[in-house]
C-alpha cells in the first residue's frame, strides 16, 4: 500500500476496526491464511564489503498493510495463550515482552 494509503487508514481506524476484525477472525477460526496476504516484495539493504557479493546485502521482506495487521493480531492471541497458560519457560525470552518477563522474575 502506498504511504497515502496507509495514513489513512491510520486516520480512518475506527471505521474499519469492526470489518477488519471480522474478517481477521473468519480468517483465525478457519485456519485460512489468504493467498494474496502471502505475496511479499524482498528488497536488498546493502551492508559493507564487495558490492558484486550477494552476502553482502541483506533481504528485507515487505508485506501488505491488511498481512501486518494480521500478523499482529495473531502474535498478540498466541502471545496471550501462551502467557494465561504459562507455557513458556523462562529461559524462552526471545520474542517476548520484556514487561511479561519482568513480572515473572518478580513473582
Amino acid at each position: 500500500m502506498k504511504e497515502s494509503h496507509v495514513r489513512i487508514l491510520k486516520y480512518c481506524t475506527h471505521a474499519f476496526v469492526k470489518p477488519l476484525s471480522h474478517i481477521h477472525n473468519a480468517y483465525l477460526n478457519q485456519g485460512i491464511y489468504p493467498d494474496r496476504l502471502k505475496f511479499v516484495t524482498v528488497i536488498l539493504i546493502y551492508k559493507q564489503g564487495e558490492k558484486t557479493d550477494v552476502a553482502n546485502y541483506r533481504p528485507i521482506s515487505l508485506i501488505t498493510t491488511f498481512a501486518n495487521i494480521l500478523k499482529k493480531v495473531m502474535y498478540s492471541r498466541l502471545n496471550q495463550y501462551l502467557n494465561v497458560n504459562k507455557i513458556l519457560t523462562l529461559e524462552q525470552f526471545g520474542f517476548r515482552e520484556i514487561v511479561i518477563l519482568m513480572q515473572q522474575f518478580i513473582h
